[in-house]
């Protein structure tokens, strides 16, 4: 079984930055490609930007030029580093395999930017 946690969201004003981290445990030998995705107030679970296990990345196009993903193999975490957040941005996210995994869902971390 494969334990992911997330952390690091908060509060922040418009044009602020945050900095959300995934801690995994268990079988991760089993994941590959990581993901972060979000989900906003009465909207679907999108995808927000992914890394291969050589390090290959790619972001969804709201967040290109403002996200930026990265993992610490060592110590089994994957992070994404948010810049010029915007209101928008306000979401739970989340990090999963990639693709996903529905077994692997945590808890999310809130993130919401104000205006």
């Amino acid at each position: 079984q494969v334990q992911l946690v997330e952390s690091g969201g908060g509060l922040v004003q418009s044009g602020g930055s945050l900095r959300l981290s995934c801690a995994a445990s268990g079988t991760i030998f089993r994941i590959n490609a990581m993901g972060w995705y979000r989900q906003a107030p009465g909207k679907q679970r999108e995808l927000v930007a992914a890394i291969t296990g050589s390090g290959g990345t790619n972001y969804a196009d709201s967040v290109k030029g403002r996200f930026t993903i990265s993992r610490d193999t060592a110590k089994n975490t994957v992070y994404l580093q948010m810049n010029s957040l915007k209101p928008e941005d306000t979401a739970v996210y989340y990090c999963n395999a990639y693709p996903y995994t529905i077994d692997y869902w945590g808890q999310g971390t809130q993130v919401t930017v104000s205006s």
